[in-house]
């Protein structure tokens, strides 16, 4: 177990007599010393510990009780260069005092609202939650002088940390505002979807609500009548193409496309919805803020519209054919455009619950893939969730996938006697 940097030892407990004796002794010094000597040793610990702790001088504190487990242990009073040069068992006990040491003085600062300091101690133990449950509870106050600083430091632990990555995306997003904040998304750790899926749900709701605010405000500033409250953008849209005439934009074209691209990762349906909003407006644009994508979302927002409004299940089957088609379009010229579109295309039965099709599309356009180029489901997961034993066995009999054929088999057998095992009772 390491242990922090050290400072000085505390203060001592020398006899009266000693030192320079034209130096007047300090008050706390005395203090230990007369108790040193009224008391004992154990009593002066006591105090030396509680007086630190009650000026609030954590650091020194700590030494203290890291102090004090010394002497009641039996060890050398000067702390050791490494805890593996202690003799067991008082090796274990001390590293129990020092936990618990570290612990409360971890304690005291978030007492004190110092959520970076603290952190600097509990990480030490591998302990976590009591500063997520800090930085959950932070709320800014912008009125203190230095919350600023304090604010960067609160999200450098909660997010690039990870302590607690959801609330530090807050905070990026709501004071940073949302450049930092899709900055920040692209820094997730790819393979937390759920972390990923929540972030993103958060920018959509947020350049939604922006987006929404500057139009009416532009509306407004024309003298013309508001648009009904809770009219989507598409409403607000409707009738008033001069809002986007002549070059015309809301938001910036940018944050734009990069939030209706992560939009694909969002599952809650208010999110999915607001997103498709999003894509309204950015299909209106003049071509000449129009992005052009990456396959099979070339036409950022009118492709985005298509797969968006399916996961509503508004025109399902068409969005299925217009991917299907960018399969097809692809072809063999353009293999690597190809499998994109069908694990786009998998990804998007999955979620509508069409498995038998999802299994249609890969067996067909994904076979060979390498496992660590999927973005989608693989083959044996998609027959797992649509309970096609026999079908994977026959596909992975085909490919000379043995370790999936196998699978099937022994899913196939253990059905079997399930089976067997219901009828008999």
């Amino acid at each position: 177990m390491r242990q922090p940097a050290t400072t000085a030892e505390a203060p001592g407990t020398a006899p009266a007599g000693t030192g320079n004796p034209d130096r007047a002794e300090p008050a706390p010094c005395q203090a230990i010393r007369t108790t040193l000597e009224a008391e004992g040793p154990a009593a002066s610990l006591e105090r030396l510990a509680a007086g630190l702790d009650a000026a609030g001088d954590y650091r020194a504190l700590l030494d203290a009780l890291l102090l004090k487990a010394r002497f009641e242990l039996g060890l050398p009073l000067v702390p050791p260069a490494s805890l593996a040069d202690l003799p067991e068992p008082a090796r274990s006990t001390y590293e129990e005092r020092y936990v618990d040491a570290i612990r409360l003085v971890g304690s005291r600062h978030l007492a004190a609202g110092d959520i970076p300091t603290a952190w600097a101690y509990y990480r030490v133990i591998g302990e976590n939650e009591p500063i997520a449950m800090a930085i959950r509870e932070y709320r800014p106050d912008a009125g203190t002088p230095d919350d600023g600083d304090r604010l960067g430091a609160i999200i450098e632990v909660a997010f690039n940390h990870g302590v607690e990555p959801r609330r530090g995306f807050e905070l990026i997003l709501e004071n940073y505002g949302t450049c930092s904040a899709i900055s920040a998304f692209e820094g997730l750790p790819g393979h937390d979807e759920a972390l990923r899926r929540d972030c993103a749900e958060r920018l959509i709701l947020h350049l939604h609500r922006d987006l929404a605010a500057n139009l009416r405000s532009d509306i407004a500033g024309r003298g013309q009548l508001a648009p009904a409250p809770g009219a989507t953008i598409a409403e607000i849209l409707a009738g008033r193409d001069w809002l986007v005439a002549e070059d015309a934009y809301h938001i910036d074209v940018s944050h734009l496309a990069s939030v209706v691209r992560m939009s694909v990762l969002a599952s809650d349906p208010q999110a999915i919805a607001l997103a498709a909003d999003l894509t309204e407006y950015g299909r209106r644009l003049s071509p000449r803020l129009q992005f052009e994508g990456v396959p099979p979302f070339e036409r950022i927002f009118d492709d985005h519209r298509m797969y968006l409004r399916a996961l509503l299940n508004l025109d399902a089957d068409a969005a299925i054919a217009h991917f299907r088609g960018k399969i097809d379009a692809a072809g063999g010229r353009e293999p690597a455009a190809a499998q994109v579109a069908a694990q786009t295309l998998v990804n998007l039965l999955v979620r509508l619950g069409r498995f038998d099709e999802a299994i249609d599309v890969s067996s067909r356009y994904l076979a060979g893939l390498a496992e660590g180029s999927l973005f989608c489901p693989n083959i044996a997961q998609l027959c797992q969730h649509a309970g096609e034993w026999r079908r994977l066995a026959d596909i992975a009999r085909d490919r000379g996938d043995l370790v999936n054929y196998a699978t099937a088999l022994l899913q196939l057998e253990r059905q079997s006697e399930s089976s067997l095992a219901a009828q008999a009772g």
